[in-house]
């Protein structure tokens, strides 16, 4: 997962710890100060500190706005961990501990000019306690499951899913609680910040989804912690026209015989496979062994078992890296092992060497990952593959089984970003 993608995603879940929080910490503020209520004409803020003072500091809100807080000796200030759901390990700290980065979430006077604010209480997460998290959630979701959804079922709160590996395809039921957190993806966004709260109801058949909590020994369940979801399209075909000035792409999709305009963001994710790797793979989604030709194609008839090489992670991937989206992954085979089944594609794929819209050609052949879009407005890129030119020729609809889970929720993975789009 990409560093600027991780912060994002702190920020998101710091947002919603520290107002979930707010409650609890009115209860404190009150019982300590001896107010029977709070303060007239208050105002509340949620932001990131940008600067400091010695009795204060500078927050950008996540209104857009940047406010002058101003901590008097009396103002109530507490810092809590960011996986804190109450204030119950609160401790007390003071002006001088709040450092440019942190999140903070103030209350107050608002001044006339609504630039400054006297608060009397405030809530702060520190920098370092979220670059901390930043670790643990990504270890979480790297480890996490994601695919295709093949069904869901009401009554026992379960999804089914399916996850693609090298020519093998693997149901693994994803348990649903009361306590899951369930986001949704906009249609027109492939940001996890703009993926919204979501319902058990939401999910159907045709879905890609990631998850993460707790696998089974086996791997054959899955007990959720977490789960994004959304419906995104696969799009194989051939590049009809470039425009690295817009960051567009035409492209003729194979399955509608009609161009598809592809927009790419700095959040969209481009990799390049070379020849040998791509005949590999069309063999395996052939039937054959994936690591070399059909049985009996080898030199004297014999069979070939080996697997694909592994792709250097070199090039701008970074393929030890995970996120949401499930790109990255342990070293050890394509992709990592994972228990119970076959390598998980999606994460072997993070390893390919990034690519840009400059690299593209007319006629080049591409698989993508795509938000839904709109008819008149396109769609956005999550992930385009290029140079899979044999691996369509054997099966024109393996863009689905091989994009399985590979989608990025907040497209990152490495290599995606900046360095992925003109």
């Amino acid at each position: 997962m990409r560093k600027g993608t991780c912060r994002r995603m702190m920020d998101m879940d710091g947002r919603r710890v520290l107002i979930s929080l707010w409650t609890s910490f009115l209860v404190i503020s009150l019982a300590t100060t001896g107010r029977g209520q709070t303060p007239s004409a208050v105002y509340k803020a949620t932001g990131t500190v940008v600067s400091t003072e010695p009795t204060g500091f500078t927050l950008q809100t996540d209104a857009g706005t940047r406010l002058t807080v101003s901590l008097p000796s009396n103002a109530l200030v507490v810092r809590v961990a960011p996986n804190e759901k109450t204030l119950k390990n609160a401790t007390r700290i003071t002006a001088g501990d709040i450092a440019v980065g942190d999140r903070v979430l103030v209350q107050g006077q608002l001044s006339d000019d609504q630039k400054t604010l006297v608060a009397v209480r405030a809530i702060d997460m520190s920098k370092t306690a979220i670059a901390q998290e930043h670790v643990t959630e990504t270890a979480e979701w790297q480890r996490g499951v994601g695919g295709l959804v093949s069904s869901v079922d009401s009554v026992t709160s379960t999804i089914t899913l399916s996850t693609a590996g090298f020519g093998a395809t693997k149901k693994i039921a994803v348990h649903v609680s009361k306590d899951t957190i369930l986001r949704r993806y906009a249609p027109d966004s492939v940001k996890f910040d703009d993926a919204k709260p979501g319902t058990f109801a939401q999910i159907q058949a045709g879905d890609q989804l990631r998850a993460r909590g707790t696998r089974s020994a086996d791997g054959n369940d899955f007990a959720a912690q977490e789960i994004v979801s959304g419906l995104f399209r696969n799009i194989a075909g051939t590049v009809s026209s470039i425009d690295t000035n817009q960051n567009t792409i035409s492209v003729m999709d194979l399955k509608t015989k009609k161009p598809v305009l592809v927009k790419f963001t700095t959040d969209s994710q481009l990799r390049k496979m070379d020849a040998m790797m791509a005949q590999r793979i069309a063999f395996a989604l052939k039937g054959g062994a994936p690591g070399g030709p059909p049985s009996g194609a080898g030199p004297g008839g014999a069979a070939a078992t080996a697997r694909p090489a592994e792709p250097p992670p070199s090039g701008g991937g970074q393929g030890g890296q995970g996120g949401p989206g499930g790109q990255g992954g342990p070293p050890g085979g394509p992709g990592g092992a994972r228990p119970g089944g076959a390598p998980d594609f999606n994460r072997f794929l993070s390893r390919l060497p990034a690519a840009t819209l400059a690299d593209l050609k007319k006629g080049d052949a591409v698989m993508i990952v795509a938000s839904q879009g709109t008819d008149s407005g396109g769609v956005t890129a999550i992930t385009l593959l290029s140079g899979v030119e044999a691996i369509l020729t054997a099966s024109p609809s393996a863009s689905q089984a091989i994009f399985m889970g590979s989608w990025s929720l907040s497209p990152s993975g490495g290599g995606g970003g900046e360095e992925g789009t003109q």
